[in-house]
């Protein structure tokens, strides 16, 4: 949870079941955010793809998102898919990442996303921080289960360039998918971009939000 006006973003925590899963839902808030606050610390995790060659591609790319940020990423190697059955060592990594961290915003996936992968771990992030603002970011994939989102972080043209450049350039095994394609990233952002006044967009859920409007 975040109080409106509750000062700036010092601390992210970025969270995703696979690798490319934070690229793809938040990929442009990262850059946008990184470059506007040199410095800012970034703690990030995803659950599956360790000691593969899906964690180098994670490093390499979350790098190339983060600019300029104090960035620290964990890849855990828990079997893509079976998270459900792995929820213990799941709820450990997220309960470890919160021992080391108070951030100033969560980028997670949706709880009401369709793959049990992402909706798990989403259900995972507010019982460890309970506090914070999260935003649940959307992945588009053949299960038709993108909402109506509630929070938009507007994308300069360039930024919403860049990020299709950087999925196209650091995620090779990905390519060949028939969803991962220039046309789905921008379409998608073109979209919320509409639903919120500006050209492009990433849309997020939010589950809860304090206001502080006297403060």
């Amino acid at each position: 949870m975040i109080r409106l006006g509750g000062g700036p973003v010092e601390r992210i925590v970025a969270v995703g079941a696979h690798c490319d899963d934070i690229a793809i839902g938040a990929g442009g808030t990262l850059l946008t955010l990184c470059l506007a606050r040199p410095g800012v610390r970034v703690d990030a995790l995803v659950l599956s793809g360790g000691g593969s060659e899906r964690e180098q591609e994670e490093r390499a790319a979350l790098a190339a998102f983060c600019p300029g940020a104090d960035l620290r990423l964990t890849v855990l190697k828990l079997p893509d898919g079976r998270m459900p059955v792995h929820w213990d060592e799941a709820k450990a990594a997220v309960e470890e990442l919160r021992a080391g961290t108070d951030p100033d915003l969560i980028l997670a996936p949706r709880t009401d996303d369709a793959h049990q992968d992402h909706r798990g771990l989403a259900q995972l992030i507010p019982t460890a921080f309970r506090d914070h603002l999260v935003l649940g970011y959307e992945i588009v994939k053949w299960d038709g289960d993108l909402g109506r989102p509630v929070a938009y972080q507007p994308l300069s043209p360039e930024t919403a360039e860049q990020k299709v450049q950087l999925l196209q350039e650091h995620y090779a095994s990905q390519r060949h998918r028939p969803w991962y394609d220039r046309e789905a990233f921008l379409g998608l952002a073109r979209i919320r971009g509409i639903e919120c006044h500006e050209r492009y967009a990433e849309a997020f859920a939010v589950t809860k939000l304090i206001l502080n409007l006297g403060g």
